[in-house]
């Protein structure tokens, strides 16, 4: 599968990629990006929600009126979670929402994402650049010149830049990063995949495996 060589202006420059159909052109396995796209949302929570429950709230424990003869339901505590104060019942308790997915699994789900923009054409192959300094106006005028100011976007370069990934920080539509941080719900989650020329052997190399 070959794509046309952008330069950071828009412009052809007479250059194809070769994206490897063993990445970039396999049948997408809907489940297996499912579950890697569930663990990667997971991974995002944080678990320190928490709740007091009845041992934890301050109060009398005595017993708040007899047994027996009131005509209504016993009741031994106020911290009881039927009264207003009272503890809650089977509250929220920190925890870990993370789970284990297999090397293999996930290497199928990015492939999978990777083939679906293929299939989308939604992927743009750019040439190697680089800023003299971290500059946003830099980085808005590749937007401008890719038409892709107004969509999500990802760019994968082959290697950190820090004038790139400094000039895109102002833009909450487009992130920059390495082609060892891809994952699948980042590809996923972007209208454009920017891959720069760079990017694309490591990318495979990883894939490939």
């Amino acid at each position: 599968m070959k794509v046309a060589v952008l330069d950071i202006n828009g412009k052809d420059t007479g250059r194809q990629a070769e994206l490897s159909k063993d990445v970039f052109g396999i049948e997408p396995n809907n489940h297996a990006v499912y579950l890697d796209v569930k663990q990667y949302l997971a991974n995002q929570r944080q678990g320190t929600h928490k709740s007091k429950e009845r041992a934890e709230i301050a109060g009398s424990t005595r017993k708040i009126k007899k047994q027996k003869g009131t005509g209504t339901a016993r009741a031994g505590s106020i911290k009881s979670g039927v009264f207003k104060g009272g503890g809650r019942m089977f509250g929220p308790r920190p925890r870990n929402y993370s789970f284990k997915l297999n090397k293999n699994l996930k290497r199928l789900a990015r492939k999978s994402a990777l083939s679906m923009k293929a299939a989308d054409k939604s992927i743009v192959v750019l040439e190697d650049f680089n800023f003299d300094a971290p500059k946003t106006k830099n980085f808005t005028a590749v937007l401008k010149a890719l038409d892709i100011q107004d969509k999500k976007s990802l760019f994968v370069l082959g290697a950190s830049n820090k004038n790139v990934y400094l000039s895109s920080r102002n833009f909450k539509g487009s992130e920059v990063v390495t082609n060892s941080e891809i994952s699948t719900y980042k590809i996923l989650n972007a209208n454009k995949l920017v891959l720069l020329e760079s990017s694309l052997e490591g990318i495979q190399s990883n894939l490939s495996k």
